[in-house]
Parts: C-alpha cells; structure tokens; sequence
C-alpha cells in the first residue's frame, strides 16, 4: 500500500521521540510511505525557507513543547507485527527539496566555535543548476543566542553580508534524524545519536540507500526529521544545509534479527555506526559494530573479521557536534565472496 504522511500538527513531535506517542500511519512490511520532512531551522530566513504549511507547523507547536531536543519529526510510523528483537528495514527511494533554500549556522556547539569569539552566524543557500548545486546567497551574526529551536528572525533585524561568492556545494540530499522509539518512559531527546538511530547524521543516508533499525518497542514507531541538502563528514561548525524534504520510503520488518546498531547499505558498501562522548569512544563502538555484524551477517570467526576490518575497512568521523560523537567504517561490497 502507499501512504502519505503530512507534517501538519497533529503528525509532528518537536524534539523527542516517545513510544507513548500515537501512531500518525500503520504500515505493513513493504508498505510505501511519502512522508513530509520539515527543518526546525526554517525561522532563519522565514521568507525563503517557510510556506503556508510549514508556517502552520510552526505556530501550532508552542515553544514550551519543543523539548529536548531540537528536530522537528514527522511519525511516528508503526510498523504492524513489529516486537523488541526485530529489525526494520527503511529504503529511502526519494527525496526532494520543498523549497530551493536552506541554512547553516556556525553554531555555539560547533567544534570550534571558541576560535571566532564565541559569535554565532547563519549562512543562508540558494539551489543552483536544477538542484545540483548550493551557493551562499548572504550570511548574517545570529541577534542573540542560537538556543531557541524555531525562532523567527526576519529581515529588519539582521544586516546581511555577501559570502562565499563564486563557490558552489554539491547537493546530497539527505535526512540527519531518523529512528525508533525507545522503551525509556517519557521524551527522549532527537539531539544525541545512539542504538535506536536518531541524529546519526551521515549524508549517505540519502536517496537509494538503505537503512537498518532494531526495533525496540512494540511497533517501531518510526520517525524522520532533521532534513539536509548537503554536509561533509563531522558537520564541524554545528550544522549542514538544512532544509526541507519531500521524502519517499519503503519499509520492510525483519523477524527475530539482531543487529549491533543501525546499519546503512548503500549501493557499493557496507556501514557501521558507533557512538560516544569522545572520538576514542565511538571509534571503539564502531569497532565493535562492524565485528559483530562480520561474525553474525557474514559468518566469520572474530579473527576474521578484525583482519578483515584492518586491511579492507575504512573508517571515518560522522559528526563531532550532537553530544555524542559519531565514527562510521565502511566495507565495499565488492570485498565479499
């Protein structure tokens, strides 16, 4: 069957994920879902990043109940016949710009924030060339602090400045937040990385790639937010080009499957995850991923597979700025008999 999921009010979670949440859509295994993935940076340039839709989402959700963590979600999807021990299975078949802008913002959790005084800026993007590419149409000092998700600044209080001219980005559209609810009670923040998926932030996970999550709740309840056109490896100044998708997907439930943590296919490779508060931690998680997934998946002795990981595996940091750090190695699939 094929579903569409808006992101309108009563289909958004701002923030966390709950498994006491309601389900916006029931899906069966290999069901298609277009789903609405709106940014939570869309105040930066309302004027560009924002329609009638978005504004709505906007208004709607008050300030107080945009809590912990930062990302506008759109789900949950459940997931009929899912159980704790399961994994689902997400194809991501499309995904398209709602409006042809977004922005970054050099942000007071980005890796090197304390190098330029502590001042935070917002760097704002046109697509180009079809959609191709991202230039920077004018950058602006952020008038206070970056720590209200969602606030609007308009045009009469910022002084904007020409940047970057002359320089164009690749686009790789992209979602940053996706996952699982947790048994946990309560919110969990959307900011952290971690088993269930959540701000992963990999730019692979784009466009016919393919996803992996363990289910951990009755159902899954599946959600995605955090919308990017494009992000390098570490998203070092706190954020990629945010902005708004139009994404298809595809999900399927595999039974009594055990994976370490959420797996990405992509068309020539293998990835693992792992997470941490430092660099050393989640390169070591990493490790451990892939170990697991070589002896599970692929039947190898751990002797094996820690050759294998050494001279075939490539690992490389995902991001250093969502509270737990990110460290992802791949494996080319044409390594495998």
């Amino acid at each position: 069957m094929y579903h569409e999921l808006q992101a309108k009010p009563s289909n958004v979670h701002w923030g966390y994920f709950d498994s006491s949440l309601s389900p916006a859509v029931v899906v069966n295994s290999g069901d298609i879902v277009a789903v609405e993935a709106v940014t939570h940076q869309a105040g930066d340039a309302p004027s560009l990043l924002m329609d009638d839709g978005i504004r709505e989402l906007y208004d709607a959700i008050p300030q107080n109940d945009r809590f912990p963590g930062v990302h506008v979600m759109t789900g949950p999807i459940v997931v009929r016949g899912a159980k704790p021990g399961d994994v689902i299975e997400v194809r991501y078949l499309q995904m398209r710009p709602r409006l042809a802008f977004g922005t970054n913002v050099s942000a007071n959790w980005g890796y090197l924030f304390k190098e330029f005084d502590e001042k935070e800026w917002v760097t704002v993007f046109s697509l180009t060339e079809q959609y191709g590419y991202a230039s920077a149409i004018y950058s602006y000092e952020y008038p206070g602090s970056y720590d209200k998700p969602g606030r609007l600044v308009f045009d009469d209080v910022i002084e904007k400045r020409n940047v970057l001219s002359g320089f164009r980005i690749p686009t790789s559209a992209h979602i940053g937040t996706a996952g699982v609810a947790m048994p946990d009670s309560g919110r969990v923040s959307t900011i952290p990385p971690g088993h269930h998926g959540g701000n992963i932030d990999n730019w692979r996970i784009g466009a016919g790639a393919t996803m992996f999550y363990p289910v951990l709740v009755d159902g899954a309840l599946f959600s995605i937010g955090d919308p990017h056109l494009s992000q390098g490896d570490g998203e070092l100044n706190g954020t990629a080009i945010e902005a708004s998708l139009n994404v298809v997907l595809q999900i399927f439930l595999h039974k009594q499957v055990s994976i370490p943590n959420p797996i990405l296919e992509t068309a020539d490779s293998w990835y693992l995850h792992g997470f941490g508060n430092t660099l050393d931690e989640a390169m070591y998680d990493a490790s451990r991923s892939m170990l697991t997934y070589l002896v599970s998946a692929h039947k190898l002795t751990r002797e094996d597979a820690y050759v294998l990981m050494s001279v075939a595996g490539n690992f490389g940091v995902t991001q250093v700025v969502d509270r737990r750090q990110g460290v992802h190695v791949s494996i080319a699939k044409s390594v495998f008999p």
